[in-house]
């Protein structure tokens, strides 16, 4: 038997679209997702400074709280926290990005034995703001630290506690949304092929003019063995992938993608052509008139 190395999990962002929603909830959504995204570009202007390195994003609300009240926008305080520790999270994950790439560079500045000593300090500087005072180490941060910004309006964040999920039918669910007001929650359809729970977020895709429903889904792990060799891959159209073996993976998906994509012989392709061709219709009429 192969020594096993570990494991790695297999998670994946699955989307659901909302096929039911009343006129009077899609309004106070998007009111919702107004109020939040300004919400959201304040946490941003916040917490993305360098002077907050390192914040722990559980205790990002009372930072944002000290100068914006979920009062002042109309909001429950729980839809704002829940906005608070999503940009605080997506911020840790940018630092710890520029953390790795400024490591990369101290080991080939101070390569080999030699350099074994200065590397362990400079990289235990990186944990704190201790790093400010360090010439070195403040312009390699700088250099690859992009402080984020944030445009968004049009998502809101619901933790397991924000929603409630029943089934209506095999591949329909529906979900409770808290609201703006206590007691009050918003009732949406959406299709899904399993049950919605942990924390989701609802987006209003503004390309397809529908609201959406982001959550992961967990479909176990992977071992990872000790005697696992490279191998190289290369994307393509006729097929998924060809390895560097010369085995060629997913051969049919170049012939499912033209069916679906591309007007062919009736039946397979017409679909989603004929669609588009009489949304662009619409389109130009809506436009004369």
């Amino acid at each position: 038997m192969p020594k096993k190395v570990g494991a790695a999990k297999k998670i994946s962002t699955q989307v659901v679209p909302v096929v039911g929603i009343t006129k009077s909830v899609e309004l106070e959504l998007q009111s919702t997702m107004k109020k939040l995204g300004i919400v959201r570009a304040e946490s941003y202007n916040k917490l993305g400074s360098i002077n907050h390195w390192g914040l722990d994003w559980k205790k990002a609300v009372p930072e944002v709280k000290s100068f914006r009240t979920p009062d002042t926008l109309g909001l429950p305080a729980k839809l704002m926290d829940w906005t608070v520790n999503d940009v605080a999270k997506a911020i840790t994950a940018s630092q710890a990005a520029c953390t790795d790439a400024v490591i990369k560079k101290i080991y080939k500045r101070f390569p080999g034995r030699d350099g074994q000593k200065i590397r362990k300090e400079l990289c235990k500087q990186l944990l704190t703001l201790a790093f400010l005072d360090n010439p070195l180490l403040h312009r390699l941060v700088r250099k690859e630290f992009q402080r984020g910004h944030s445009w968004v309006k049009n998502r809101n964040v619901y933790q397991q506690v924000g929603y409630k999920c029943k089934r209506l039918s095999r591949n329909t669910y529906q979900l409770e949304l808290a609201g703006l007001r206590r007691g009050k929650r918003n009732k949406i359809t959406v299709r899904s092929n399993r049950k919605i729970k942990g924390q989701i977020r609802l987006v209003y895709n503004q390309l397809l003019e529908r609201f959406e429903i982001h959550f992961l889904v967990d479909y176990g792990t992977v071992e990872i063995l000790a005697d696992r060799r490279a191998i190289g891959i290369d994307k393509g159209y006729t097929e998924a992938f060809y390895d560097s073996d010369g085995q060629a993976h997913g051969k049919r998906l170049g012939r499912a993608t033209t069916k679906k994509s591309v007007r062919v012989a009736w039946p397979f392709g017409h679909r989603i052509y004929a669609k588009n061709r009489n949304r662009g219709k619409l389109w130009a009429i809506h436009r004369k008139l």
